[in-house]
């Protein structure tokens, strides 16, 4: 019989919380048990295995970067909106670096098209709009985005960017102003 109060969503968020604080790759069901003081076969009731948490997990970063993202956007265009949607991802893995690592978590096909993967792809493809790339220059850019901001941020959580002047928000304010800048005269093919 499941515990009464254990849900898959609060275990999900425990994990998640659990991921923020050991981080993402030692999130197990094992450990979650540990932290609820029960049997892991309780938890079986609510998930399939560590994958099917380490993938709910996955699934609710994307979704709290989702609406984080589309709150910052909401009335912005051109560069107002590059700075405000990658602050938010900046922003994201500074509070939640277990989670912001979940989100990276490749997925099968079908589960990451009815993800909010989705709805960043297209606030970022909306972004580009403001730039007026078409395609196939607009996918182009939307990797280009995303391999700058995962990198520039992936690289400070390790401490890559603390042991030299300038500091790093020069740093991702001048990167900021370069991606403005080559959107805005993106090179012909």
């Amino acid at each position: 019989m499941a515990r009464i109060g254990l849900t898959a969503e609060r275990l999900t968020q425990a994990g998640a919380e659990l991921a923020d604080e050991v981080g993402f790759d030692q999130v197990t069901v094992s450990a979650l048990a540990r932290q609820f003081d029960v049997k892991v076969a309780s938890l079986y009731s609510h998930l399939k295995n560590s994958q099917d948490l380490r993938t709910k997990i996955a699934l609710l970063a994307l979704e709290e970067l989702a609406d984080r993202c589309a709150a910052a956007l909401a009335g912005r265009a051109g560069k107002d909106a590059l700075t405000a949607f990658a602050n938010v991802y900046r922003d994201y893995a500074r509070e939640h670096p277990g989670r912001y690592t979940a989100a990276q978590l490749k997925l099968d096909h079908e589960t990451a098209m009815a993800s909010a993967g989705v709805r960043h792809a297209q606030m970022t493809r909306a972004i580009l709009r403001g730039y007026d790339l078409a395609e196939p220059d607009q996918t182009h850019a939307v990797r280009l985005l995303g391999s700058v901001f995962h990198g520039y941020v992936s690289l400070e959580a390790t401490g890559g960017f603390s042991h030299s002047a300038p500091d790093s928000q020069e740093s991702w304010s001048r990167v900021l102003d370069a991606l403005d800048a080559l959107l805005r005269n993106w090179p012909a093919a």
